[in-house]
């Protein structure tokens, strides 16, 4: 298998620290002689470059470095695309949550319309006026729907929406309570929702029926995966602990369901903070997590992605 391993080491609150560091320390930790033990191509394409984020608050937009943030969609775009024309599947290391946006508007401009199955432990689109953070974690989701967008920069309101309310499913969130208490909307109905008891009851089988419908009606669609679907005493190593969540073999189970299900074209893996990660055992548990998803003779990912047997 043909992969692109890129890292974007975003931190939508600012500065290098915190998830920043993900992509490095899952390099250090062996991810890519990992991947290509398991007899994958893994082609290391290096992090996507932007302004570092400050940690200041636009007045108008009520977003934190709304500028960076457009400067780092913008470059993984770029690079998703890229990867896609040489034939490799992008397997993008964030950074946190918005690296999506320019995840799906790089596989939007290779594949036109895009679906998205997204494995979060929230719903992430709080309006950004609303939101207690100022984080662009708080809210791709909704940003890449298309909402609240009115007061963003120009740099940013022009990169979104990349992605339809239909083309959506959204497995794990459990923020109801927090997203009622706030008087946040959720997105569902609008969108297809399980909840992480639903998605623990049933996870292969909800998956694969989720990733089987963006395929029949999209074609093409992306997988994201926020690490912080997890419960926190499967991995402590994330900025926003909350109760409930999955345990490391329901979302293996998950993946790997979905990963079976032809027009995968990309896959990120965010929301790992190595500075609540002292000794590497969380890395080397996420290695172990992202390798097995992607070693598996079942995969149906396009051959567009094949390696090709040598003569």
């Amino acid at each position: 298998m043909r992969l692109a391993v890129i890292g974007a080491p975003f931190n939508s609150g600012g500065g290098n620290g915190g998830v920043a560091g993900a992509p490095r320390r899952l390099r250090q930790a062996g991810l890519v002689e990992r991947l290509r033990a398991d007899a994958s191509d893994a082609a290391e394409w290096g992090d996507v470059t932007f302004t570092p984020p400050d940690n200041v608050r636009d007045t108008t937009s009520q977003l934190i470095a709304p500028e960076s943030l457009a400067e780092m969609v913008v470059a993984l775009q770029q690079a998703v695309a890229s990867s896609l024309s040489d034939r490799r599947f992008p397997l993008v290391l964030g950074g946190d949550c918005p690296v999506l946006l320019g995840c799906l508007a790089g596989a939007r401009d290779i594949h036109g319309r895009v679906g998205l199955l997204f494995v979060d432990g929230h719903e992430d689109a709080w309006p950004p006026t609303t939101s207690t953070t100022g984080e662009a974690a708080d809210m791709e989701l909704g940003l890449a729907l298309g909402r609240h967008v009115d007061r963003l920069p120009r740099s940013l309101r022009d990169l979104v929406p990349v992605v339809r309310p239909s083309d959506v499913t959204l497995l794990g969130p459990r923020d109801q309570q927090e997203l009622a208490t706030a008087g946040v909307a959720s997105l569902h109905p609008e969108v297809d929702l399980y909840d992480d008891v639903a998605v623990a009851a049933h996870p292969a089988q909800i998956a694969a029926t989720a990733a089987s419908r963006l395929s029949s009606t999209v074609g093409a669609w992306w997988l994201h995966v926020d690490l912080d679907v997890l419960a926190t005493d499967a991995l402590a190593a994330v900025d926003y602990p909350q109760p409930g969540g999955l345990d490391w073999s329901t979302l293996e189970r998950l993946t790997r369901a979905a990963l079976s299900v032809p027009g995968v074209v990309g896959w990120d893996v965010t929301i790992y903070n190595p500075d609540l990660d002292p000794d590497g055992a969380c890395a080397t548990r996420i290695i172990e997590y992202i390798a097995g998803s992607l070693a598996l003779d079942q995969l149906e990912i396009s051959s567009a992605f094949r390696s090709r047997p040598t003569t």
